[in-house]
């Protein structure tokens, strides 16, 4: 496993120290609030791309409305 560079028994050493910080109780409630704050994230990630894909379907195109007018004339 090689994430950011750091090995199997670094990864160890730095699960150790955060097990010895925070205790065994606190962890999960960390863990807990991380992955509501990720899917937040997501959440507001995915409104912005519907609000993004609302405007470029809404705005109508010039060209098209100006054939429209010269048709009717």
């Amino acid at each position: 496993m090689n994430l950011l560079f750091i090995g199997g028994p670094e990864l160890i050493i730095i699960l150790v120290v955060v097990l010895v910080l925070f205790g065994g109780k606190k962890i999960p409630e960390l863990m807990r609030g991380l992955g509501k704050g990720v899917k937040e994230y997501k959440d507001a990630v995915g409104d912005v791309k519907d609000e993004m894909r609302k405007i470029t379907d809404d705005t109508p195109t010039t060209d098209a409305g100006e054939e429209q007018q010269d048709a009717k004339q």
